[in-house]
């Protein structure tokens, strides 16, 4: 009996490649910088029972209407705004992303992006690396405080709740706005519910953690940063398209709000030539919130448990 096929799109362990090697047969896009070719992906995912992707990876109606023999597509991330889940329904294929296992990862990330863009520390890094540290002044290079100041969350999910238990350690006061009300979570961690445009006024930082939705995609635009004190900082780990980030760029440009810190962005991978990397208000990063190499592996397996699960007829350990 022919085993079951399972293509990988990128490079990931070679442990977690041998366990499902014990079970099914399978071939990996060998390539650890360069997305599997569209090409290529469409006729592999013709043979495919079992598709283990990347954000990067597009899986929608082309791809799921011409793969008659898949099952399941186990998405290593907690997004999965690459797949048309709806089509996905309609062609009977299982869904499953890794949600939790990088969920603190990414709340340090979110902080350290968030320290680093306040005291301004890779300007300080290349201040030296530049040969510009000549004297002391009192404001060199003077940055923003965290402690005591307003931390607005938007989206308080599980991410957004560890972001939150970091900014209670720096005595921040901790505001969020949600689609619903987390009232044990207010309880539990002292933070408080405030309407968006609430969290916008009173926040000296904004910490967006709300997933790319119809409804929020290019929810901060220009009237958004306006309503921001102009002594604001907004942080984005989140998706690079709930923000409008021409908007953003002007916003900065014009001191609507003092700096951003960006882990995400619209259009990924971003180049330098990038308008908003021009700025020395906005600290860029190359969406690495979950990239330890503790969490990326614990997501590759838990990736590889969705397919042997569904493949083996049984219900996946984190289905969308």
């Amino acid at each position: 009996m022919t085993k079951p096929f399972v293509y990988i799109t990128r490079k990931i362990s070679d442990d977690v490649v041998k366990d499902l090697e014990e079970h099914f047969e399978v071939e990996m896009w060998e390539q650890e910088e360069e997305v599997v070719p569209r090409d290529l992906l469409l006729r592999k995912a013709n043979q495919a029972d079992a598709i283990l992707s990347m954000l990067t990876d597009q899986i929608d109606e082309e791809l799921l209407s011409q793969s008659p023999n898949l099952k399941v597509v186990a998405n290593m991330a907690v997004g999965y705004d690459n797949i048309d889940v709806n089509a996905a329904k309609r062609h009977q294929v299982v869904v499953t992303n890794t949600p939790d296992v990088l969920t603190d990862t990414t709340a340090d990330l979110t902080f350290a992006l968030l320290m680093a863009t306040a005291r301004r520390l890779p300007e300080a890094i290349d201040y030296i690396k530049d040969d510009l540290w000549k004297t002391w002044s009192p404001y060199m290079l003077a940055g923003s405080d965290l402690h005591h100041k307003t931390l607005g969350i938007v989206g308080l999910g599980s991410i957004g709740q560890a972001v939150a238990k970091r900014a209670t350690g720096f005595d921040m006061n901790v505001i969020y706005h949600n689609r619903s009300r987390k009232e044990d979570v207010e309880r539990q961690l002292g933070v408080q519910y405030a309407s968006f445009d609430e969290l916008l006024q009173q926040s000296d930082y904004v910490v967006c953690m709300t997933p790319l939705t119809e409804e929020t995609e290019g929810m901060f635009d220009q009237e958004t940063f306006r309503r921001m004190k102009d002594t604001a900082i907004f942080i984005n780990t989140s998706r690079g398209g709930v923000v409008n980030e021409d908007d953003l760029y002007q916003a900065l440009k014009q001191g609507d709000i003092k700096a951003a810190g960006l882990d995400v962005f619209q259009d990924e991978p971003i180049g330098a030539d990038h308008p908003l990397i021009s700025l020395n208000e906005v600290v860029a990063l190359p969406h690495i919130g979950s990239s330890s190499i503790e969490t990326r592996t614990e997501m590759m397996e838990l990736a590889a448990r969705n397919i042997k699960k569904v493949l083996n007829g049984e219900s996946p350990v984190t289905p969308v």
